[in-house]
């Protein structure tokens, strides 16, 4: 994949429909939970947007939708979807587009995003996010995919790396230069899943620092951080991206890496399982806003 990894120098010139984040999203943002709901409602802590599963709100009406209405009145929101399977040869479901389009035109969100991966075969879903093989054809798949989904969608989305546990033998790049590749092509940006980079690297024996660098600084539109659990499988350590409790403290100290070479970019916490207490949200974002302004007083 010669071409691929040769041509890795951006385009960024303005797309139509791309979007700035607005300041206070520079303050780090948490994903919206239904247990939460109420609660934020009424409290109104100090976080800078939240993030929400584009699918959770395809329903019209009912009392979920009503409330992401009364949120966004108070805080700015991004939309992020977990259901394109981008990487497969099935159809794009265009039903599946038109209710993100919808979403976009209720709640004009700040961001819209979804996955460097795929999920379904003639129709039929798995309950994951998988890998693509890094390859030229792969490349030239997604990549036509991503454009068509920004011309429906009439916005530029961003692409988020994902764990993955295997590699393919048929591989011919890096993750991160397939990304670079794939934003470059289709002129979408990249939602950076430092949590993920930190399980993939040791999971499949890179150094993270390497990803960083292997990513154009302009590309990053958002940060994720999350939490992974530590596990054996056939005697070896696994890690595996739970998002079941706080983030780790190697990936907080990638996390200031990522910063100090991407600038201040909106950043999420996300807490999918065995879901906490929102103050407990508030402070793993509130420890994310310490670091940047510390990166930021240091590249003052």
């Amino acid at each position: 994949m010669s071409a691929t990894a040769a041509a890795l120098t951006p385009d960024l010139s303005p797309r139509s429909g791309e979007r700035s984040a607005p300041r206070e999203s520079l303050r780090a943002g948490i994903g919206l939970r239904a247990r939460h709901h109420e609660e934020i409602l009424v409290r109104l802590p100090a976080i800078g947007w939240l993030e929400v599963h584009s699918e959770n709100y395809f329903a019209r009406g009912g009392a979920q939708r009503r409330q992401l209405e009364n949120l966004r009145a108070h805080y700015d929101v991004s939309l992020h979807g977990v259901g394109l399977s981008l990487g497969s040869t099935d159809p794009l479901n265009a039903e599946h587009l038109r209710e993100v389009s919808r979403l976009l035109r209720d709640f004009e969100p700040m961001l819209v995003s979804e996955h460097l991966s795929w999920s379904s075969v003639d129709g039929r879903y798995l309950n994951d996010l998988l890998p693509l093989p890094y390859t030229e054809e792969a490349l030239q798949h997604v990549a036509a995919r991503v454009s068509a989904v920004q011309e429906a969608l009439g916005v530029q989305i961003l692409i988020e790396n994902i764990s993955s546990y295997l590699r393919y033998q048929c591989t011919e790049v890096p993750e991160w230069e397939f990304l670079a590749a794939l934003a470059k092509q289709c002129g979408c940006a990249i939602l950076l899943d430092v949590n993920n980079i930190y399980v993939n690297a040791t999971n499949h024996g890179f150094d993270p620092h390497e990803y960083l660098h292997g990513i154009p600084r302009p590309l990053v539109r958002e940060i994720h951080l999350a939490g992974h659990t530590l596990t054996r499988i056939d005697g070896r350590e696994m890690r595996i991206d739970t998002h079941s409790t706080h983030v780790a403290d190697e990936v907080w100290a990638l996390y200031a890496s990522a910063l100090r070479r991407f600038g201040p970019v909106p950043t999420l916490i996300e807490w999918d399982a065995d879901i906490p207490e929102l103050d407990t949200l508030c402070s793993e974002a509130a420890k994310a806003d310490l670091i940047a302004e510390s990166c930021r007083a240091a590249a003052a």
